[in-house]
């Protein structure tokens, strides 16, 4: 049962948190967050996803605040007019491929509208782009013109060649630039004030809801920061063990309907 604590605000993860296994967005999650907008506490998405990856979800939650896509780097309000916008400087964007390419991952870069790849049938393309609703474009080399890029994006399934990737490029890229995974296969670099920590900040002052108000959930390290910011936090049972020890409580897995759970045992204080 949830505490006497005031939550007014909810700022959700989408990937591994707010949709299934198969990125689907479950009616139990659609009731879960109409109960909430009853209940008078409103309710933001924030996700490394594009905006556009995000608009098929606006119309069934109803989202009426900010929309943070590429963990920060651009906010756009629900019609998808552009808020706010932060890009990578070209040579943090020019060192993130460098070091992507160095590790063996496949680079991506987000600039503009566009999703650039080099290869179509690179490993997780057919599936983001099921995802996302949108194509990737394939170009000879994603990293021949790389101002006003939102995000770069290093890719591989070996989990651990990310997790290394991620260290060293947090090492080299330093305050330059935000390095986290948002997947275990998905390395993003973003604007140094591009991560979901500034996503709860943006929010909190643009909405007007005081920090210790917010309640955040996700799965993956880069939602730790949001974690750090919110007043109240929870961790999708899916997440690593480090994850969930920085969050004020666990819910269960995406698998099993844990942002539902976690909507109406922690936030709401009931049942469904």
């Amino acid at each position: 049962m949830a505490d006497k604590r005031k939550i007014s605000l909810v700022v959700s993860d989408v990937d591994g948190t707010l949709v299934n296994e198969a990125k689907v967005l479950t009616e139990r999650a659609q009731a879960a967050v109409r109960r909430l907008r009853a209940a008078g506490i409103r309710f933001a998405i924030t996700s490394g996803r594009p905006p556009m990856g995000m608009a098929m979800l606006l119309d069934a939650l109803q989202v009426d605040t900010p929309i943070a896509g590429f963990n920060g780097g651009l906010f756009v309000k629900p019609d998808l007019s552009i808020l706010k916008q932060q890009t990578l400087p070209v040579d943090a964007a020019q060192r993130a491929v460098e070091l992507i390419r160095g590790h063996g991952l496949d680079a991506w870069v987000y600039r503009g509208n566009d999703w650039l790849v080099g290869k179509a049938d690179a490993p997780h393309v057919e599936h983001e782009a099921w995802t996302v609703k949108f194509e990737a474009k394939v170009v000879p080399d994603v990293a021949a013109s790389l101002d006003q890029v939102s995000k770069v994006v290093g890719v591989s399934d070996d989990f651990g060649l990310v997790q290394r990737c991620e260290a060293d490029a947090q090492a080299v890229l330093g305050d330059r630039a935000s390095a986290s995974r948002s997947q275990p296969y998905y390395l993003d670099v973003t604007n140094k004030n591009a991560n979901k920590g500034v996503v709860v900040e943006f929010l909190s002052d643009y909405l007007g809801v005081p920090l210790a108000e917010i309640a955040t959930i996700g799965d993956s390290p880069n939602d730790v920061l949001m974690f750090k910011r919110s007043g109240f936090s929870i961790a999708m049972g899916n997440a690593s063990d480090q994850v969930k020890a920085e969050a004020s409580a666990v819910t269960g897995s995406y698998e099993h309907e844990g942002f539902a759970e976690a909507m109406e045992r922690l936030v709401l204080g009931t049942e469904a």
